[in-house]
């Protein structure tokens, strides 16, 4: 090969797809044993549910409503229009195309590997920093549960991270660690624990607006949006954290029993559980209490001090607070799953180490895998705030959402006589407007965000030309009959 087409030839293997046909053939197996399919379509938006109902409401929301004031609902409103656009384009793609992968594997049938690889990177951010952040606030409500029925609350120093008043959250990594083990016990133990967490946490949030709508008051929505749009597009930024994993769904298409039938009905149902039940609450809670108060506890528990507020007794926001305990740990449980079958994906096509793919012959799950999210997980958790986490999740995510609606485009041209069992509505007008919505919100984090998602994007490419590259196995499929470099 002359010198000349060098760099032709190079560009080309970046932008190599994996066919279609290949990938779903390939659905379910791993070193060592393969996935089992046990989980039904009631589960698999319970899992989406569990994944994505949590952290938005219970923590997240003490934090959007000093941005927007009581016009939060329009902030929750404009995330979920957002979230619903690449919902569609997720719903086409995950019944195309139904493997463990979600996005990451979606882009690698569409764009190629090297955009693949940025978005499975994305994806750390979404699911495995996301865990982190949910685990922190998890910590939050525990601390006014123990304090509601016991007089005590878990020292600072062992129960924040540096620079919030202490050295360890304690806390983060005791619920990540009660995830890994139901995780270890298989995805049928998983699912059903989950299920029972998620009705528990629906039931919690409809106590908390039966109590905050007794105290609702006019005057509490006036100034309705006392910092303009601009307020509302900060805070729609923000609370966007809180429709992530909804897409939770897709990355357990090697474990579904109709995959191509219910994971599209899984994604559209849960998102549409979650818009509800966060315009309501958010609702309740600016109505029951005044925006500007939200701003002066400092604490994440903001429900709890909500039910405080208005009903001057201690055992509503004891109940909430126990409730949030038990439901938020539904959100660590199904997006630490999210995160090991993602992983799961990546390594069978060897751009991450293959210990990832390894499963259990008897428990048919990828323990090492599970193991290895985990203790990252548990780290991020225990050492690093809140804030940090939420702003830096929400830029990688909607990164990763973007890609997706662009695949559905570049799917439809490419792979016209593929058989889809949801078509998005209104193409190609729905997956370009995702793209839009999430470019939109992307430019409405802070630059600090930015500068974060730069050099983590960075790192993922460095990641990938010394290892992903070198090993991965569709390169190999190209290689010359010599078994030669793939791009010499």
């Amino acid at each position: 090969m002359t010198a000349g087409t060098a760099p032709e030839t190079f560009a080309r293997s970046l932008l190599r797809t994996k066919p279609v046909d290949l990938i779903v053939a390939e659905g379910g197996r791993g070193e060592g044993g393969e996935l089992r399919r046990t989980m039904s379509l009631l589960q698999l938006t319970l899992f989406s549910v569990g994944a994505t109902l949590g952290t938005g409401i219970f923590v997240v929301l003490g934090e959007a409503v000093p941005l927007a004031g009581p016009a939060v609902v329009l902030s929750f409103v404009l995330a979920a229009v957002t979230a619903l656009f690449s919902a569609l384009s997720y719903a086409e793609l995950a019944g195309t195309i139904p493997v463990s992968g979600s996005s990451y594997s979606y882009a690698y049938a569409t764009l190629g590997e090297l955009v693949a690889w940025v978005c499975g990177w994305c994806l750390l951010l979404e699911y495995a920093v996301s865990v982190s952040a949910v685990a922190v606030g998890w910590g939050s409500y525990l601390n006014a549960f123990l304090d509601g029925a016991a007089g005590f609350t878990i020292a600072a120093q062992i129960s924040n991270p540096p620079g919030e008043g202490g050295l360890v959250n304690v806390p983060a990594v005791i619920v990540v660690l009660f995830a890994t083990a139901l995780l270890l016990r298989g995805t049928s133990e998983s699912a059903a624990a989950n299920t029972v967490m998620v009705f528990l946490k629906i039931g919690v949030l409809l106590f908390f607006c039966a109590i905050a709508f007794t105290a609702f008051r006019a005057g509490n929505m006036t100034p309705f949006a006392p910092m303009g749009w601009a307020g509302i597009s900060a805070a729609g930024s923000k609370v966007f954290f809180s429709y992530i994993g909804f897409d939770a769904a897709s990355t357990a298409g090697e474990e579904a029993r109709n995959p191509r039938r219910d994971l599209p009905l899984a994604i559209m149902l849960s998102l549409a559980v979650v818009t509800a039940l966060y315009v309501l609450v958010g609702l309740a809670a600016v109505g029951a209490m005044h925006w500007t108060r939200f701003s002066l506890s400092g604490s994440e528990a903001s429900l709890a001090q909500v039910l405080d507020s208005v009903s001057g007794r201690t055992w509503p926001s004891l109940v909430l607070s126990l409730g949030a305990v038990v439901a938020i740990a539904s959100v660590v449980l199904t997006v630490m799953y999210g995160q090991t079958r993602i992983l799961f994906a990546m390594s069978r096509d060897g751009l991450v180490p293959h210990v990832f793919q390894k499963v259990s012959p008897r428990r048919r799950v990828p323990v090492a895998n599970t193991v290895i999210v985990a203790a990252f997980i548990a780290i991020l958790a225990a050492v690093i705030p809140l804030g940090r986490l939420v702003d830096a999740t929400s830029i990688g995510t909607l990164f990763a959402f973007a890609l997706v609606s662009v695949g559905v485009i570049v799917l439809r041209r490419t792979r016209p006589e593929l058989a889809r069992s949801f078509r998005t509505p209104l193409y190609p007008v729905t997956p370009l407007l995702g793209v839009a919505l999430c470019v939109y919100l992307m430019v409405g984090l802070g630059g600090v965000t930015w500068t974060v998602f730069a050099i983590w994007t960075a790192v993922g490419l460095a990641a990938y030309f010394l290892y992903g590259r070198r090993h991965s196995r569709l390169a190999a499929r190209h290689a010359g009959p010599n078994g030669g470099s793939p791009h010499e």
